[in-house]
């Protein structure tokens, strides 16, 4: 939602908090800055705008100095301009505070700090919130720590904080709260972001601090971890990062999202690495080896997610239903908690998030413990909020996603649920034994296949050329599909800003054939596996109609040929797996379209990557 960093050690601060910044870009551009303390004073630069921006900004202040923390925001409370970035100062202009998250009732103790006194330059509930450790500090005449610990406990909502007091040049005081924070330790220095990214080239160990934690970091001292609620001690558990910097660097394509594209064969792979033998007809799975019967037993699966993890869900729906013979509901887990949902603990519920952060997604899991349901976690960040939340889970080792449209995210999720959903079934005897064989060996050889697919980019780019202009577009799917076209139409949408809508291919009739005219581009999965003559008589109703057919196909397939304007084909496979290749086209589609419209790939305007508040 925003990224921030910190630095106290022995080197220049600046350009470890800037390219921090960089890496942390993701997390929301809407403006950027960074505070040095030169030994003397604190120096502040920020801006609306990106950290290019911002370090043209910083040009103007003093850039020495061995202590520094930055931002880069997601806007919030308060719309993207200079005075709401943060950095933000206390009134007394000593302490210095960067917050990714939201403090709900900051308009309540607004106005008992103005009361007292207190004047605000900005609109953001921040910037209450340094104020109300600074006023805490005054009249409980505490040290820093101990302030940021009362304040924490008077203030509801979401926060990763990191607040500096020059009063107290050696050190700084972090705290979480259902935003995700990591300290990195190296010899004689410490780190801090939201994120490993910033500093994996200066050390491999990091603490990840839990939910309602906080802590004191001082230079040649150990990290002092204290409980936010009662102030009690914790104990940190240091973790050893295994984060490639190569695999954050763009590696010599031009935007972040791309590179990911091109990357799924190799994140399939990584993926079902090590779990999926095909040729001994195995699936080791720990967190549902050791969970079977909890899966075997339940009444119904819940699958929680938002957005792209959302239509993976979908996928899944699909998948257990149809392999696995388990009944399943997919949520949103933005709606799921808000409508007091039947759930017991005879429920199993699977919550999906690349992140491992996403707030809705957290607030559903802790609502289903309540419940006494069983929660598995599918994410693919070690260590994430949600990783540590559920009572099992899977990691997708897709590698790190900088992009903010997810791409190799929803294919490595879908590579998760296929591979659960296949040892259900052979668990509960629903396959014979040379059909299980046959889907492990072809999720083995699909890798293989996506790289193919992608092998169409160059004629996907010729149609991209064609369409860029459209003002909307038309999706259509079925079965196992559907959610694919769902997933097409988000994909145009976040990076295109084209207007897009996913439909079920016989749903088209019920409404949206209204839009059809020689003006509108539909674009159709239409694949040899699953309903294929029902989508082609789909088409035929858009061509009758003048619509523009844009069609994926199985290989060698000449009916829809015949019918559509443009023809991209993926390689044949099982129906259960066509979406880890349909979604390929789509996604080089979006992609080029935005690319021709001049729009920011990897940053597109008010979305980031990972979504920390409700």
């Amino acid at each position: 939602m925003c990224g921030i960093v910190g630095y106290i050690g022995y080197r220049d601060a600046f350009p470890i908090v800037i390219k921090g910044l960089q890496r942390l870009e993701y997390r929301g551009y809407d403006s950027a800055g960074i505070a040095l303390y030169d030994g003397n004073q604190i120096n502040l630069a920020k801006t609306k705008g990106k950290v290019e921006d911002l370090k043209n900004k910083a040009k103007s202040i003093s850039q020495e100095g061995s202590i520094g923390i930055g931002h880069t925001r997601w806007a919030t409370h308060g719309v993207p301009n200079d005075v709401n970035s943060h950095p933000h100062y206390s009134n007394s202009g000593e302490l210095v505070i960067i917050h990714n998250g939201i403090i709900e009732n900051y308009e309540s103790i607004k106005q008992e700090l103005t009361k007292r006194g207190y004047i605000f330059q900005s609109d953001t509930d921040t910037e209450v919130l340094v104020n109300l450790i600074e006023e805490v500090q005054k009249t409980e005449g505490v040290k820093l720590g101990k302030a940021v610990q009362i304040a924490l406990n008077q203030v509801v909502g979401a926060y990763a904080i990191a607040v500096f007091d020059q009063k107290k040049p050696d050190e700084i005081v972090v705290a979480k709260l259902g935003s995700p924070l990591a300290i990195g330790i190296g010899e004689g220095e410490f780190f801090i972001a939201s994120d490993a990214s910033p500093f994996i080239e200066f050390t491999n160990n990091a603490v990840y601090l839990e939910d309602e934690e906080m802590a004191i970091i001082r230079l040649g001292k150990e990290i002092k971890l204290r409980k936010i609620k009662d102030d009690s001690v914790a104990y940190p558990n240091l973790l050893e990062l295994q984060m490639n910097l190569e695999e954050i660097e763009k590696g010599g394509y031009d935007h972040f999202m791309l590179k990911e594209i091109y990357e799924q064969p190799r994140a399939i792979k990584d993926t079902y690495r090590g779990r999926l033998l095909a040729d001994q007809g195995l699936i080791r799975m720990a967190g549902i080896d050791l969970n079977m019967e909890k899966f075997l037993n339940a009444n119904r699966i819940i699958i929680v997610a938002c957005g792209t993890s959302w239509h993976a869900g979908l996928v899944a729906e699909y998948i257990f239903e149809d392999l696995a013979r388990i009944p399943v509901e997919v949520e949103y887990a933005s709606e799921f908690r808000y409508r007091n949902p039947v759930i017991t603990d005879k429920d199993v519920l699977i919550a999906i998030s690349q992140s491992g952060e996403t707030a809705d997604t957290l607030a559903a899991i802790k609502l289903a413990k309540e419940k006494g349901a069983f929660v598995f976690g599918v994410c693919n960040v070690v260590g994430s909020s949600i990783a540590r939340e559920t009572d099992a889970g899977a990691y997708t080792h897709a590698g790190p996603e900088i992009g903010v449209a997810s791409t190799k995210a929803f294919t490595t999720q879908i590579t998760v649920l296929t591979l659960i959903a296949l040892k259900l079934a052979k668990a509960k005897g629903v396959f014979s034994e040379s059909k299980y064989h046959e889907y492990l060996t072809e999720l083995e050889n699909i890798p293989n296949k996506v790289e193919k697919s992608l092998q169409s980019n160059a004629l996907i780019e010729i149609i991209a050329d064609v369409y860029k202009d459209s003002t909307n577009c038309l999706y259509l799917g079925r079965g196992y599909n559907f959610p694919v076209a769902l997933e097409g139409a988000l994909k145009l949408k976040e990076i295109s800003y084209i207007h897009a809508e996913g439909y079920p291919a016989a749903e088209m009739k019920h409404g949206p054939i209204a839009l059809i005219d020689e003006h509108m581009p539909v674009f159709v999965i239409a694949t040899k596996k699953g309903h294929y003559e029902k989508v082609v008589s789909n088409i035929q109703e858009i061509k009758s109609r003048k619509g523009k057919i844009i069609a994926i196909v199985t290989e060698g397939d000449e009916q829809v040929r015949d019918l559509a304007d443009h023809v991209i084909e993926v390689p044949e496979t099982l129906e259960s797996l066509t979406p880890l290749l349909t979604t390929i086209p789509l996604q080089l589609l979006s992609y080029h379209i935005a690319v021709m419209r001049g729009c920011n790939v990897d940053q597109p305007r008010n979305l980031a990557k990972s979504v920390t508040v409700e």
